[in-house]
């Protein structure tokens, strides 16, 4: 930069974390699970949502780290990074306006568009992604970074979620697909406008040699998480066909246990081989590296697929809630457990300096699994909205006290490397989550599988043990 910042760049600088938040708040819980409930039908709507995840999410990860290098290069006129948010907004637009068109049509071939169509969402916002998460890096000094943070955190989380409850989420409930989409597009593009006054200057030289290894190491280790996510999923089904008495003790509680073992060895032998092809074998010499990969992962495929699938369970315990109607209470829910995202995220890290951070994730893991049970056993909204204050309050704590471990936990010359697989954790939960569990819930219902859900928030406290935390 070549002047002093301003006031105004703490919004260019972070405005454009509101359009992210909310195309993926809007998409995920809300259009596309509606969607596919019209195209394929109640009975096989988890199994189609699923498939849908996996793929998009495995192109996510990998357009991320490809966009994230290509701007780390960019000598563009407008900037490092600017570029690859305009064209990305751009694509989004596109995108948005032929799935509009997508639900007029009907059967598996509206499906098979939808997919393509959500796949390249993926691909145009997570252009936009890369770049923006590289602007506070770029322009702002160190001892300004913690307040750019805290504007970006703002815009992150409880602004775009009240955005998308008390405005999206009410033409969604009233069939306005094409009021949702067209809301969507305006965030987009005033997010956009905005951030054309980031205050970027050209790069005069390349900032360093283009080195491929780094992504086609990702390519691989995405290839063999895909795999293991796939193996399991084919045996948990396989599970699932046995001539068992449909909805018997013996048929729920097989398929419960094949659920949760099935997303258990995903979890486990997905960081294994991920870890392994990244980093090779010196990591046996950091073991708690790899538990906390594991505890990491094994809590997000709980958190980030209650989120996803609470629309179908809210459709399930409530019949007078179909279709677009239950679109409502599920951004309430997902609001909620946003807003207690924040407030427990601000002051988590001072708890988990003052009393460690496995104690804090312990707290976490147990309020994660508890919401999760108040919301299965409830049979009120306001009781369930209890149970998602819970839940967000155990994610808020969960973000800043494990990232906190984990930066613990890694070579200080190698952490890039090292965190850089984090983000595949994050895109393995959604998939993990959606794919393994979407045909359990067409099986037995979505009840069993937030079951399994909040047994996934246990099992991310029981591997803290091997984790040894530096104090």
């Amino acid at each position: 930069m070549k002047r002093a910042l301003r006031w105004y760049d703490y919004i260019t600088i972070n405005i454009y974390w509101f359009a992210l938040t909310t195309r993926s708040q809007v998409l995920t819980p809300l259009i596309i699970p509606l969607l596919v409930q019209q195209f394929v039908g109640d009975e096989v709507k988890g199994t189609y949502v699923g498939i849908i995840r996996l793929w998009a999410l495995m192109a996510a990860v990998l357009i991320q780290a490809l966009m994230g290098l290509l701007s780390d290069r960019s000598m563009l006129r407008w900037g490092r990074r600017r570029p690859f948010i305009v064209a990305g907004t751009l694509g989004e637009i596109v995108v948005f306006v032929l799935i509009g068109f997508t639900a007029s049509l009907d059967g598996m071939s509206g499906y098979w568009i939808l997919f393509g169509l959500y796949v390249l969402s993926m691909l145009s916002s997570n252009t936009a992604h890369a770049a923006t998460q590289g602007l506070i890096p770029d322009l702002v000094p160190e001892d300004k970074r913690g307040r750019f943070s805290g504007v970006k955190a703002l815009l992150e989380l409880p602004l775009p979620l009240v955005f998308v409850s008390f405005v999206v989420a009410r033409m969604v409930s009233a069939g306005n697909l094409w009021g949702a989409l067209f809301a969507l597009i305006v965030v987009l593009i005033v997010c956009m406008l905005v951030s054309l006054f980031i205050p970027e200057t050209p790069l005069e030289k390349v900032p360093f040699a283009l080195n491929w290894n780094p992504f086609l190491r990702l390519v691989v280790m995405t290839g063999a998480f895909t795999v293991v996510i796939l193996g399991m999923g084919w045996i948990v089904n396989a599970v699932m066909q046995l001539p068992l008495e449909a909805y018997s003790t013996a048929r729920i509680v097989l398929t419960g246990l094949a659920g949760l073992v099935g997303m258990t060895i995903a979890v486990a032998l997905g960081v294994w081989v991920s870890i392994r092809i990244s980093i090779g074998r010196t990591i046996r010499e950091n073991p708690s590296f790899t538990w906390w990969v594991i505890t990491r992962l094994a809590f997000l495929v709980a958190s980030t697929n209650l989120a996803g699938f609470v629309l179908y369970f809210i459709q399930e315990r409530f019949p007078d809630l179909q279709g677009e109607k239950a679109a409502g209470p599920t951004s309430i829910v997902v609001m909620l457990v946003g807003v207690f995202v924040l407030l427990t995220a601000l002051p988590s890290g001072w708890l988990a300096d003052r009393f460690g951070k496995k104690p804090l994730l312990v707290v976490s893991g147990l309020a994660g699994a508890l919401g999760t049970f108040i919301v299965v056993g409830s049979p009120d909204l306001l009781v369930i909205n209890v149970g998602a204050c819970l839940i967000g309050a155990a994610v808020g704590l969960f973000y800043s006290a494990n990232w906190a471990l984990g930066t613990d936990l890694v070579p200080q010359d190698q952490a890039g490397r090292y965190l850089g697989l984090s983000n595949l954790a994050g895109a393995g939960a959604g998939a993990i989550g959606a794919y393994i569990g979407g045909p359990i819930a067409d099986s037995l219902g979505y009840t069993l599988l937030f079951v399994i859900y909040g047994l996934l928030f246990l099992l991310s406290v029981v591997t803290l043990i091997p984790i040894q935390e530096k104090r």
